[in-house]
């Protein structure tokens, strides 16, 4: 197969996933993983995709929200690796708030796998992370859902949401982000969403913001969180140093995760 029907196939499958994996990608063309990253960089360089750790996605998605099986399926050593680190924030007994999105998500599954869940009571606008819950056989954790509308990304916001919140108090608030903006903060690109995680801030003694280093490149519309309002951002050992420094003139704490690579393929996957 030439170069120019991978690209067009690569592109097809962008069109209807929004988002694609070097090691998926590498099976089902029948080509090396090589290859594949040859394709992805030139179809970058035009401008007709973003590359991120281990694939890319559709430069349309970095406006918008990705679908929350979309965003799941991408950069998942990277969240697991900052969900490891994330963990280490939580005492059994807590109570915890749990945002939307995929890092968020992932953040859960390796608390709940862990003796810190021991005793402690959830508090998230996640419909994914609730399931996550309800699915223990061990009732020892308590899980509270904040109703609301739902969006792209499985979360639930707006004045039902944010009503529920503001009734509460939590220990520690941990939160993903669409994208990181220096020296603005964090951003979301819905509105509604970026309300309700200023509510959940609101209500916190802590803010914990988990996201992996490519939401450095990335652009959003609504700002929900300040770097000075934000105590701890866990994000991969990927930032680059000179984006590293200037984080950490903002924020309390920046804690850079230790990459996990899941791919199969050799060789490096690239890094924005």
């Amino acid at each position: 197969m030439i170069s120019s029907q991978r690209q067009h196939l690569i592109l097809s499958r962008l069109r209807t996933r929004g988002a694609v994996r070097i090691t998926a990608l590498s099976k089902e063309l029948g080509v090396s993983a090589m290859t594949i990253r040859r394709d992805i960089a030139e179809l970058a360089d035009k401008g007709l995709l973003k590359r991120v750790h281990g694939g890319a996605v559709t430069t349309s998605t970095l406006l918008s929200e990705p679908l929350f099986s979309v965003k799941s399926q991408m950069d998942i050593g990277l969240k697991d690796a900052i969900a490891q680190e994330a963990v280490k924030y939580v005492a059994p007994g807590d109570v915890i708030a749990i945002g939307g999105g995929t890092t968020a998500y992932v953040f859960a599954q390796h608390l709940l796998e862990s003796q810190q869940a021991s005793g402690i009571t959830i508090l998230t606008n996640s419909i994914p992370v609730a399931e996550l819950v309800q699915a223990l056989e061990s009732k020892d954790v308590e899980v509270i859902v904040t109703g609301g509308v739902t969006t792209r990304s499985n979360s639930l916001v707006g004045p039902i949401a944010d009503k529920v919140i503001a009734s509460l108090r939590v220990n520690t608030v941990f939160l993903g982000t669409h994208s990181v903006s220096i020296p603005r903060g964090f951003l979301m690109p819905n509105s509604l969403e970026a309300a309700t995680d200023i509510a959940m801030m609101d209500i916190a003694d802590r803010t914990i913001i988990l996201t992996d280093h490519t939401k450095w490149s990335c652009t959003s519309l609504s700002l929900f969180a300040r770097f000075d309002q934000v105590n701890t951002v866990i994000t991969d050992d990927g930032l680059d140093a000179d984006t590293a420094a200037k984080t950490r003139e903002l924020v309390d704490e920046l804690v850079l995760a230790q990459q996990i690579d899941f791919s199969q393929d050799d060789g490096k996957e690239y890094h924005d």
